[in-house]
C-alpha cells in the first residue's frame, strides 16, 4: 500500500519557560489549540521545534508528550533528523518503540556530505532498519549546507517503500519538478515554505500535496483551510486564503537594516525567532527562544506589528481563535505596548 501525505501539517514550535526550561503544560495547550484548528497533522522536535538546543533527553519527550496530547485523531510526524547517523537511527528507533509511523530527518547538517553519501550513509540505514515507519526527508539547503538530489530521491523512493514522501524546502520549483519526474505520482512532495505552498500545488508537473507549515502554529484552520481548497483545485478559494495569510507568511524570516557605529549591517531574523515573537505578542504560550537565537531587533518588531495589524484589520478571522483559545484581546496586544516592548533588544 502506498502512503500519501496530505493535508497541512504543523511544524510545532517548543515552548520555553522564561528560565528557558521546557513547559510541558504549555505544550500541550499548544497542541489542543492545533486541534482545535482542524490540522491534519503535528512534527514535534523539528528544526521549528529548535531541536539543535534540545538534549536527546528533551527532543524525545516533546515527541513522546506531543503524540500522547494529538492522540489518534491527528498525525504525528516525529522529528528524528541529525546530522549523525547513529543519532538518527537511535532517534527514529525511539518513536518506532512508541508506536509512530512517520519521521521527519532533515538532510544532514554542517558535516557537507555529497548528495550520494546522505543517500547512501544516512537515509539508506534508517529505512533498513525501520520498514515499518515512513520516513519524510527534510531538503533544506540553505539551513544544512548539503542537498539530496531529485535523483537520489529517486532512488531511495523506488528501493524503499517506507520512502514515500519529501519536504520540499529548497526555494526551487524546477528542483520539485525533478522530483516528481523521478519519484513518480504517487509520491508525496509537500511544501516546507508556507509561501510557495499555492506555486507547489497548483503546478501539476509538481502536484504538492500539502505543506509542514510553520505559520500554522498561529493560523491553524486558515492554513488548513488554503490547503483543503487547493486539494479540491479550488484555485480562487485557495488563493483568498494565501492573500490573507500573505503578512504571516513574511514572518517567517524577519529582515531589516541596522545601524552600528561602523556602517549599517543587515539582521535577518530567521524562523522560529519572528514566530515565536508573534506568539509571545499575541499572548500565546510560546515563552522565547533558546539561545544562540535570542530578540528580534526594535525595527524587527516594529515589523511583526505591522504584519500583524494589517491581518487584523483586514482578515480579523485569522486571528480570532487566538482570543478564544487564549483569553486574550488581539487589538489590545497590538495597541498596548506593555504586551511587546520587552520582546526585542533595546539597542544594536
Amino acid at each position: 500500500m502506498v502512503f500519501r501525505f496530505s493535508g497541512a501539517y504543523t511544524a510545532i514550535i517548543t515552548p520555553f519557560d522564561g528560565g528557558r526550561a521546557i513547559d510541558w503544560v504549555c505544550l500541550r495547550s499548544l497542541v489542543d489549540f492545533q486541534r482545535s484548528g482542524g490540522i491534519t497533522g503535528i512534527v514535534p522536535a523539528g528544526t521549528t521545534g529548535e531541536s539543535p538546543t534540545l538534549t536527546w533527553e528533551e527532543h524525545n519527550k516533546v515527541i513522546e508528550t506531543v503524540f500522547d496530547a494529538a492522540g489518534t485523531s491527528i498525525e504525528t510526524i516525529a522529528g528524528t533528523g541529525s546530522n549523525s547517523t547513529d543519532e538518527a537511527l537511535e532517534a527514529t528507533r525511539h518513536i518506532a518503540n512508541w508506536g509512530m509511523r512517520a519521521a521527519l530527518l532533515v538532510d544532514p547538517y554542517y558535516n557537507g556530505p555529497s548528495s550520494l553519501e546522505v543517500r547512501r550513509e544516512y537515509y539508506e540505514p534508517i529505512a533498513e532498519a525501520f520498514p515499518d515507519v515512513q520516513l519524510i526527508p527534510y531538503v533544506i539547503p540553505g539551513r544544512t549546507g548539503t542537498q539530496l538530489l531529485p535523483q537520489d530521491l529517486g532512488i531511495l523512493s523506488a528501493n524503499y517503500s517506507n520512502i514515500s514522501g519529501v519536504k520540499e524546502a529548497t526555494g526551487n520549483l524546477d528542483n520539485a519538478r525533478l522530483t516528481r519526474n523521478y519519484c513518480g505520482s504517487n509520491f508525496s512532495i509537500i511544501s516546507g515554505d508556507d509561501d510557495k505552498t499555492i506555486a507547489l500545488m497548483s503546478d501539476q508537473a509538481i502536484a504538492c500535496s500539502g505543506v509542514i507549515s510553520v505559520v500554522s502554529n498561529i493560523a491553524p484552520r486558515a492554513v488548513q483551510g488554503m490547503v483543503q481548497a487547493a486539494l479540491k483545485k479550488d484555485w480562487k478559494e485557495a488563493q483568498r486564503f494565501a492573500t490573507a495569510l500573505q503578512p504571516l507568511f513574511e514572518l517567517v524570516t524577519v529582515k531589516t537594516e541596522e545601524s552600528t557605529p561602523y556602517g549599517p549591517v543587515p539582521v535577518r531574523a530567521r524562523n522560529p525567532l519572528p514566530i515565536k515573537t508573534t506568539m509571545q505578542l499575541l499572548g500565546m504560550t510560546s515563552g522565547p527562544c533558546r539561545s544562540p537565537l535570542g530578540r528580534v531587533t526594535k525595527n524587527g518588531l516594529n515589523e511583526i506589528l505591522r504584519s500583524l495589524t494589517r491581518v487584523w484589520t483586514t482578515n480579523p478571522e485569522m486571528l480570532e481563535p487566538i482570543e478564544r483559545a487564549f483569553d486574550i484581546s488581539v487589538a489590545d496586544r497590538l495597541q498596548m505596548p506593555q504586551y511587546w516592548e520587552s520582546l526585542s533588544y533595546a539597542g544594536y
